[in-house]
Protein backbone atom coordinates (compact mmCIF):
# COMPACT_ATOMS: atom_id res chain seq x y z
CA UNK A 1 0.00 0.00 0.00
CA UNK A 2 1.49 3.31 -1.03
CA UNK A 3 1.77 6.51 0.95
CA UNK A 4 -0.96 8.14 -1.14
CA UNK A 5 -3.41 5.38 -0.29
CA UNK A 6 -2.55 5.61 3.41
CA UNK A 7 -3.11 9.36 3.41
CA UNK A 8 -6.37 8.93 1.48
CA UNK A 9 -7.61 6.32 3.98
CA UNK A 10 -6.73 8.59 6.90
CA UNK A 11 -8.59 11.52 5.35
CA UNK A 12 -11.59 9.34 4.62
CA UNK A 13 -11.63 8.14 8.22
CA UNK A 14 -11.43 11.70 9.53
CA UNK A 15 -14.32 12.83 7.32
CA UNK A 16 -16.44 9.89 8.47
CA UNK A 17 -15.62 10.64 12.11
CA UNK A 18 -16.54 14.30 11.63
CA UNK A 19 -19.93 13.32 10.25
CA UNK A 20 -20.54 11.00 13.21
CA UNK A 21 -19.67 13.81 15.61
CA UNK A 22 -22.11 16.13 13.82
CA UNK A 23 -24.84 13.48 14.00
CA UNK A 24 -24.19 13.00 17.72
CA UNK A 25 -24.36 16.75 18.29
CA UNK A 26 -27.73 16.93 16.52
CA UNK A 27 -29.00 13.99 18.56
CA UNK A 28 -27.85 15.66 21.77
CA UNK A 29 -29.64 18.89 20.86
CA UNK A 30 -32.85 16.97 20.11
CA UNK A 31 -32.56 15.02 23.35
CA UNK A 32 -32.05 18.21 25.36
CA UNK A 33 -35.18 19.71 23.79
CA UNK A 34 -37.16 16.61 24.77
CA UNK A 35 -35.84 16.76 28.35
CA UNK A 36 -36.79 20.43 28.63
CA UNK A 37 -40.29 19.73 27.31
CA UNK A 38 -40.73 16.92 29.85
CA UNK A 39 -39.48 19.18 32.63
CA UNK A 40 -42.08 21.78 31.67
CA UNK A 41 -44.80 19.12 31.75
CA UNK A 42 -43.72 17.92 35.20
CA UNK A 43 -43.78 21.48 36.52
CA UNK A 44 -47.33 21.96 35.22
CA UNK A 45 -48.42 18.64 36.73
CA UNK A 46 -46.87 19.55 40.08
CA UNK A 47 -48.68 22.89 40.04
CA UNK A 48 -51.99 21.18 39.30
CA UNK A 49 -51.42 18.64 42.05
CA UNK A 50 -50.59 21.40 44.53
CA UNK A 51 -53.76 23.29 43.63
CA UNK A 52 -55.86 20.14 44.00
CA UNK A 53 -54.32 19.35 47.37
CA UNK A 54 -54.80 22.89 48.62
CA UNK A 55 -58.39 22.81 47.35
CA UNK A 56 -58.92 19.52 49.18
CA UNK A 57 -57.81 21.07 52.45
CA UNK A 58 -54.16 20.08 52.63
CA UNK A 59 -52.22 22.54 54.78
CA UNK A 60 -48.96 22.51 52.86
CA UNK A 61 -48.00 21.06 49.52
CA UNK A 62 -45.94 17.85 49.71
CA UNK A 63 -42.15 18.06 49.42
CA UNK A 64 -40.61 17.47 46.03
CA UNK A 65 -38.35 14.55 45.24
CA UNK A 66 -35.54 16.71 43.84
Amino acid sequence: MGATQTIWNALTTIIQMEERVKQQARASIEQQAKIEALTERVIRLEAQMDMLLIGAGAKTPPRRLR
